[in-house]
């Protein structure tokens, strides 16, 4: 048995039965044993693309990096602020009561997150996921040597097996593992991982697969090549004489070696940025016409300005928030439209990505059973409200906590239920008496010779709960 077959071999026996998932398929049993792949006419692996063996990744995880982030400006300027805003959230573990989230904590084993790899932290993580899910629209995470290993999304096939109904009918698909192929090497020997040993982060799913995401980009690449092409007109614009695009015409009689010179001359006197604005003179004959329109006339910063408003609505980040042209006009920079924009934003992109992060890398932890792996937003900055907002919350949140208390609940249970937001977390204070005992103790003391004692009322008057 080759080596790395030992080591995947070893690696799974090591664990109990119930972590390795004790119902392998019939194949990743056979592969894990032979080291051989089911292809051919064996029973083997499918998956929705029909006659390929996996569920590819696909291969425009480079072209999205090297066209889309590293070529476009206004791609970077977007994917700058999902990944900044992104990386500053932390992890905790949260208490789950009655289905209802409760108070947020820490524990040991969530160091892993906060160092996941020598030298790395809980940002350089987030940042690493929201890039890979954003260009390849998949993040895979493996536990390794007790470090986070990222596993190159392109190189990664999600392997699917058949799944059948109790009368032996085809229903879809299930998942059974991952193969991940080092340098992309697709004829060499897959590392194999369980489904238990992947964190896979895939926040927007592919529609034509089963468990593959996809990227953001996908739907607006026509957009980003529209507005990668305005720029490099713009930048032609300046090459070519930074003045309105000239027609000369010459007389029919002109000798074509004459016609040439004449050409050359032109060029070398008028064209290109360092000779722009020169006063153009002509001779023999020589008709010069303006032609085509200069940047005012094509009203050119519009049309550039829709085509990125549509790429910042596609990635989810308000034009304000980035920011670009159409979103720094008008009111939009007013401090109520730019908060306004600001929490949106923050509501429909963040937190819903912050989620289905956290929900990903609990597939490596042994979460408690009465809490989920979380995300702790308190630190973003992102997402602080300026001071009078605050201040205003905070005021509000004292009340109520009063009014709690006031109400007959103890004051720890007030707290945490206004601070997780969640009234089942209130707990009676056995200690409080209702406004009407109070009363009833106040007459009883009064009727006892007017000496002031408080005559303790009996049990069966004393069990009004929290009557108010």
């Amino acid at each position: 048995m080759p080596a790395w077959l030992e080591r995947v071999t070893a690696r799974r026996a090591a664990k109990p039965a119930d972590a390795r998932r004790a119902a392998l398929s019939p194949w990743l049993q056979q592969y894990l044993a032979t080291g051989l792949l089911p292809y051919g006419s064996q029973p083997g692996y499918i998956t929705s693309w029909g006659e390929q063996k996996a569920e590819p990744i696909g291969d425009g995880f480079a072209g999205y990096a090297i066209s889309g982030l590293a070529g476009n400006t206004v791609v970077w300027a977007i994917e700058r602020v999902r990944v900044d805003v992104f990386s500053e959230a932390r992890f905790q573990y949260q208490r789950m009561r009655n289905g209802r989230p409760g108070d947020l904590y820490g524990a040991a084993d969530l160091a892993l997150l906060e160092h996941p790899w020598a030298g790395g932290t809980t940002g350089d993580l987030l940042a690493r996921m929201l890039l890979d899910a954003d260009l390849a629209g998949n993040s895979f995470w493996t536990l390794l040597d007790d470090e986070l290993v990222r596993l190159r999304p392109d190189w990664v096939e999600i392997v699917l097996a058949d799944r059948y109904d109790a009368e032996g009918n085809r229903v879809g698909y299930r998942k059974v593992g991952y193969f991940y192929y080092e340098d992309g090497k697709l004829g060499g020997t897959p590392a194999v991982f369980l489904p238990s040993e992947v964190a896979h982060f895939a926040p927007k799913p592919d529609p034509l697969a089963s468990y593959r995401g996809m990227s953001w980009l996908t739907p607006v690449l026509r957009e980003i090549q529209a507005d990668t092409e305005a720029t490099r007109h713009k930048l032609k614009w300046f090459e070519n004489a930074a003045t309105p695009n000239l027609a000369v015409s010459l007389p029919r009689e002109i000798s074509p070696d004459a016609f040439t010179e004449f050409v050359e001359k032109m060029d070398a006197a008028h064209k290109g940025t360092d000779t722009a604005y020169k006063t153009l003179y002509t001779g023999g004959g020589a008709d010069v016409t303006v032609v085509g329109a200069d940047m005012r006339q094509m009203d050119f910063k519009v049309t550039q300005g829709a085509g990125e408003s549509r790429l910042a609505a596609a990635g989810g980040i308000h034009p304000t928030i980035v920011p670009l042209s159409e979103g720094m006009q008008g009111s939009s920079l007013n401090a109520g439209n730019y908060g306004s924009a600001r929490r949106s934003t923050a509501d429909i992109t963040f937190r819903p990505l912050w989620r289905n992060a956290a929900g990903s890398l609990a597939a490596l932890f042994q979460v408690p059973a009465d809490s989920r792996l979380w995300y702790d937003d308190r630190d973003v900055a992102f997402l602080r409200e300026d001071a009078r907002d605050a201040a205003e919350i905070a005021r509000i949140e004292a009340s109520g906590i009063g009014q709690l208390v006031h109400d007959g609940f103890t004051r720890e249970s007030a707290t945490a239920a206004i601070t997780a937001r969640n009234m089942t977390l209130l707990v009676p204070d056995p200690a409080w008496v209702s406004v009407q005992l109070q009363q009833a103790q106040k007459a009883l003391a009064t009727g006892n010779g007017g000496n002031g004692v408080p005559v303790p009322v009996p049990a069966a008057a004393g069990q009004g709960g929290q009557g108010g």
